[in-house]
Parts: structure tokens; C-alpha cells; sequence
């Protein structure tokens, strides 16, 4: 019985918890908060005021403590039930280590640390804007393939950049004197800034130069870029496909889950009745024949 009305009052507070956190109010007082604390970061970044209002700021910072604690809590409860569930979604747990940290000693000693973490508050408004969602899941799912396309850059840099060195080392030191300088140069012109100007001053050196300049362009600014956008496009679309699918799965609550115990207690309770018949049927059977047995003795 204990556990049972314990059972029921997580139950409950988990209920009455989800209630809060999906309304509009909530969420729209949430970025709210998030919105104000980034005003408040910038307002501190002018010497003069926080001077001024240095133990109004300092107050109006602990509020905001406090409150987002408060948010905190609130989304807990609305887990209780079900606790594992918080951990799983990663929202839940960058928020909840955002919040927690700013508690720890080492990060209200560091006012450097501390501000970080405020300033880690302010990311947390990707989650009540879903297409900003989208973008941060996207370049998160990129990764694997920006890895690759790295390493790929990196090993063409390198090629050019030895090449550079071997025919432009004595003509153009202060571009291709190392191949730490002619990396830098190539890196740059990858950006296709200053290209003209490496090109003529190249051409003063050999017409053939053209063709090291046009290749690297050619494989650097447009292959290579473009593999990467490629990339990103194709994360961005799985993201957009990952988010209308959590968006279209149905929310499982105390009451599903009550209505999936209430159906496996009817499915037993009917095998259990066709089990009952099938015994009777067999007793039908089976007394007519020991009747006649004993008439027959």
C-alpha cells in the first residue's frame, strides 16, 4: 500500500508537472528569461554602469538564478514518473548542467567560468525555436563528414604547399619561404582573396604558374567548398526529417501507459475465461461416461 500511494503521487506530480512545462505560458516566460539574461550580459560588458549598478546587476543575476533553478525543477517533476526519460532527451541534460554548474565552488570563484556559463544560458534558446534547433542538430549530424573533408583539405594544402615551396621559395620568401608560409598563403587564397595578386606576381616568375594557381582554385575554392556544402545540406535535411518525426510521435503519458496495462489485464482475463470453458467442456464430456460405468456395475 505504501508503494502504491507513492506510485500515485509521482504520478500525479509528474501530470500536473508536464501540464506546466507544455503550456505556451511557460515557454514563452522561459525565453523570456533567456532573452533578458543576454541583455543583462551585454548591459555588463559597459564599464560605467556596471560601476553604477554593480549590486543591482549583481541581485537581478541571482534572480535569474533562482529562476531558472525553479525551471529546472519543474521539468524534473514532470519526469518523476518516469526518471531516465529526463536523461534521455539532451536539451534536459545541457540545461540541467548549465544550471547545476553555476553552483559549484570553482565556477563562483572564476568570474571568467561564470560568465561562460551565463553565456551558455543564452544557447539555450535554441530549444523554443525549432528552425534554430534544426540548424544546431544539423551541424552536429555534419561532423563525420566535415572530419573527411578536412583531412582531404589538409592533404591537398600540404601537396601545394610543397609544391609552392620547391618553385617559389627563392622568388617569393616572404610567401613561400617555409612550408608553414606557404600554407598560409594557399589557405588564404582558398578564400579567393588576393588571388589576382599571387597570380601576377606569379606570372612574372613563369607562365606555367597559372596552371598551380588554377588547379589549387579549381580543387580548393570549388570542389572542396562545395563537397562541404553538400554536407551540410544533406545533415540539414536529415535534421528536418528527425524533427517532424519526434514532432509526429505521439507523447506517451501516465495514461497510455495505463491503458496498456488496463489491455494486457483484459487479454488475460480473457484466456483465462477461455481456459475455464475449455476445462468445463472437457467435465461435459467426461461425466456421462462415469454414470454409465456405474449403472453398468
Amino acid at each position: 500500500m505504501p508503494g502504491q500511494t507513492t506510485e500515485a503521487l509521482r504520478r500525479a506530480l509528474a501530470e500536473r508537472s508536464r501540464r506546466i512545462v507544455d503550456s505556451t505560458a511557460f515557454t514563452t516566460a522561459v525565453f523570456c528569461l533567456i532573452a533578458a539574461n543576454a541583455a543583462l550580459l551585454g548591459i555588463e560588458t559597459y564599464s560605467g554602469v556596471v560601476h553604477q549598478w554593480h549590486n543591482a546587476l549583481k541581485a537581478i543575476e541571482h534572480l535569474f538564478l533562482v529562476a531558472f533553478t525553479a525551471e529546472i525543477l519543474v521539468r524534473v517533476a514532470a519526469h518523476a514518473d518516469r526518471p531516465r526519460d529526463f536523461f534521455r532527451d539532451p536539451w534536459n541534460v545541457f540545461d540541467l548542467l548549465v544550471v547545476g554548474l553555476a553552483f559549484m565552488p570553482f565556477a563562483r570563484e572564476n568570474a571568467t567560468v561564470l560568465r561562460l556559463l551565463r553565456l551558455a544560458r543564452v544557447l539555450r534558446a535554441a530549444r523554443f525555436l525549432p528552425q534554430l534547433r534544426i540548424v544546431i542538430v544539423a551541424v552536429g549530424k555534419s561532423l563525420p563528414g566535415t572530419v573527411s573533408f578536412l583531412l582531404v583539405g589538409t592533404l591537398l594544402l600540404y601537396v601545394y604547399a610543397m609544391v609552392g615551396w620547391v618553385f617559389f621559395a627563392d622568388d617569393a620568401p616572404e610567401h613561400y619561404g617555409s612550408l608553414g608560409r606557404a600554407a598560409l598563403t594557399l589557405f588564404l587564397l582558398m578564400t579567393l582573396d588576393g588571388l589576382g595578386d599571387a597570380v601576377r606576381a606569379g606570372l612574372e616568375i613563369s607562365r606555367w604558374t597559372i596552371l598551380y594557381f588554377g588547379s589549387f582554385v579549381l580543387l580548393g575554392s570549388f570542389l572542396l567548398v562545395n563537397l562541404l556544402i553538400g554536407v551540410v545540406v544533406n545533415s540539414l535535411e536529415e535534421a528536418k526529417e528527425l524533427e517532424a518525426a519526434e514532432a509526429q510521435q505521439p507523447v506517451v503519458g501516465p495514461s497510455a501507459h495505463a491503458d496498456e496495462s488496463e489491455q494486457a489485464l483484459r487479454a488475460q482475463i480473457v484466456a483465462a475465461r477461455q481456459a475455464l470453458d475449455a476445462v468445463e467442456a472437457r467435465l461435459s464430456v467426461s461425466r456421462p461416461t462415469c454414470r454409465c460405468e456405474d449403472a453398468g456395475s
